[in-house]
């Protein structure tokens, strides 16, 4: 198991998919979900590049984009009596993406230019 996530590690996506295929399930299910990683490690192969991220100071997992998804998204949408068309709901998400990546005044700029070309 470590040698595997150390060869993810370092990219070495031919040698995780070799041992998978190496691998001798115990049962349809675990030879079901084998195959299932090894069409996935093949489909991503150019985006898993782990070492260069944590180089590169990013984050591996989901973990930071689930919780902001949560904070940004859900805390405004999924309020008690809270109801949304998709227009107004992606419009409102811009908006509160923007406020927390400090780009609001900009936003708000295209926004109000869009608005007067519009009319």
């Amino acid at each position: 198991m470590e040698n595997t996530i150390a060869r993810l590690f370092f990219a070495e996506i031919g040698n995780v998919v070799g041992g998978l295929r190496r691998m001798h399930p115990k049962n349809s299910e675990a030879e079901e979900k084998i195959r299932k990683l090894i069409v996935y490690l093949n489909n991503n192969r150019e985006r898993i590049h782990y070492r260069g991220d944590r180089i590169g100071g990013y984050p591996i997992g989901s973990g930071g984009i689930e919780s902001a998804n949560k904070f940004i998204c859900h805390t405004r949408m999924k309020r008690s009596g809270a109801w949304w068309v998709k227009e107004t709901g992606n419009a409102m998400l811009r908006i509160r993406c923007a406020i927390y990546n400090g780009t609001y005044d900009g936003v708000f700029q295209n926004y109000k230019t869009a608005s007067l070309e519009g009319t």
